[in-house]
């Protein structure tokens, strides 16, 4: 069980990695002229341009990574390397599941079917760096839990020269839209990846619309609980503010009872919870296997809005906790479960 809240926790509470990237050297000996930003879809669309028109015979562009690293990216990205399932999902939804030559064990448990069979899967906290040196990938795709222990574990592959992009976890939809982005310029997909944040951003306008005429009377308070409490491990891991869980119960109208909270996914006590009497409780738990018979029959709870109404219910985790453009499934899985009265005009 330790084991388990470990591992929850750790994918939950991403930090920013900091390290310089690099990149394979340009057979050419030329390299672009201008360094790639990721504000906004235009200004990369443009710097893009400006890059490869000052240096057409360049086989390479210079970009700027989501933390902050100068990298190198091939034009024509043939091979990559996948280290974090929200972006091996963004890579399937772009058609290119024949160049994702290996990638990460948590890839591999949730879009095995979908992948090349018996690629290599790499821990993404422990990855085989001479392994994947020996691939040869143009690219390889990072998140900021490879570094959540403060060290670059990827440091033998850089020193090959393999550009690394690295991918911190994003806190807020914005940057989903721009990670989004970064990550088609880098394949060759910008105007798909594009089309994919825009549908995403079409779900955030369309649930806008409906949140700003909820009156302020009928704002429920809502629990959002990473792991379902149990006699050994009782705290509640949840959301606060920081994250884009927390902009998503603001966006359709509710109240996070976690939000004032001073770390972005703080460990809640029961009786905490309790006095903060949620309307209704959520459960992204894809541990447990009934997390909602479980949560409604806790002692002590019985008094507790959202279970004297049975307004609780579970998502799927893995939509919500993996920042691409799937978590607009769960924004209006979300929306209609606490407002029904409101969202159930929206499709699913």
């Amino acid at each position: 069980m330790k084991k388990r809240i470990s591992a929850l926790l750790l994918c939950m509470m991403l930090v920013l990695s900091t390290i310089t990237a690099c990149g394979k050297s340009n057979t050419n000996g030329a390299a672009t002229s201008e360094t790639v930003t990721t504000d906004t879809s235009s200004e990369i669309a443009s710097s893009t341009e400006a890059a490869t028109d000052d240096a057409k015979d360049s086989n390479y562009l210079n970009l700027k990574d989501p933390a902050g690293n100068e990298i190198k990216v091939p034009v024509d990205v043939k091979s990559i390397v996948s280290m974090a399932p929200s972006t091996t999902r963004v890579l399937l939804d772009l058609g290119l599941s024949d160049k994702i030559i290996a990638c990460d064990t948590n890839s591999a448990m949730s879009y095995g079917s979908e992948l090349k069979e018996d690629i290599p899967q790499f821990d993404m906290m422990n990855p085989d760096n001479e392994a994947i040196v020996s691939l040869n990938p143009d690219i390889v795709f990072t998140s900021g839990m490879s570094a959540a222990k403060g060290s670059d574990v990827f440091a033998p592959v850089r020193t090959a020269n393999i550009c690394i992009a690295d991918i911190p976890t994003a806190s807020t939809l914005d940057e989903i839209y721009k990670d989004m982005n970064f990550i088609g310029i880098c394949v060759g997909k910008q105007d798909e990846a594009n089309q994919l944040s825009g549908e995403m951003k079409e779900v955030v306008s369309r649930v806008e619309e409906i949140s700003v005429t909820i009156p302020e009377s009928e704002r429920k308070a809502v629990l959002y609980e990473i792991s379902t409490p149990t006699a050994d491990y009782p705290d509640i891991y949840s959301a606060a503010k920081d994250t884009y869980i927390d902009e998503i119960i603001k966006l359709i109208g509710a109240k996070n009872i976690a939000h004032d909270n001073d770390t972005p996914w703080p460990a809640l006590s029961e009786e905490a919870c309790i006095a903060a009497d949620p309307d209704v409780i959520i459960s992204g738990d894809t541990y447990t296997e009934d997390p909602v018979s479980v949560i409604l029959s806790t002692s002590g709870w019985e008094n507790v809005k959202a279970i004297q109404n049975k307004a609780v219910y579970v998502i799927d985790g893995n939509k919500l906790n993996q920042p691409n453009h799937h978590v607009a499934d769960s924004i209006l899985e979300i929306a209609i479960l606490v407002y029904p009265e409101y969202y159930n005009t929206l499709s699913k």
